[in-house]
């Protein structure tokens, strides 16, 4: 199989993997889907996660209608955390061409933690 066939075929199979990942957590696919970028594809860090969020957004609506459908979720809720949401997201956006490529991977690594040790221990 030549580099491009292998190429391709790894970003089936990650793209898969980080769909299947954001389906059941209805989350979390970035958490794949950025050093999966860096790391195969040598993504800078910025662009990884840029990169991640475009991907993220229509696996993301796609998982919420399936949710939908089957009555999972609060939809009362979201008119009041849906504001905060786009308005953390778009200074998160700007925040993130401002800081370094440590920065970035030390943010996130340290989120990760944060997450997993909160998902551990409650």
């Amino acid at each position: 199989m030549d580099m491009k066939k292998k190429e391709n075929l790894k970003g089936i199979l990650i793209g898969g993997l980080i769909g299947l990942i954001n389906g059941i957590f209805g989350a979390g696919g970035g958490m794949i889907a950025v050093p999966a970028l860096e790391r195969v594809y040598g993504f800078t860090p910025d662009k990884a996660h840029a990169s991640a969020i475009s991907v993220i957004l229509p696996i993301s609506v796609v998982s919420m209608l399936v949710y939908l459908i089957n009555g999972v979720g609060d939809m009362h809720s979201l008119i009041y955390v849906a504001p905060a949401f786009l308005i953390g997201g778009f200074f998160g956006a700007k925040l993130l061409g401002k800081l370094s490529f440590n920065v970035i991977n030390k943010l996130f690594a340290g989120l990760m933690l944060v997450a997993g040790g909160f998902m551990l221990f409650m």
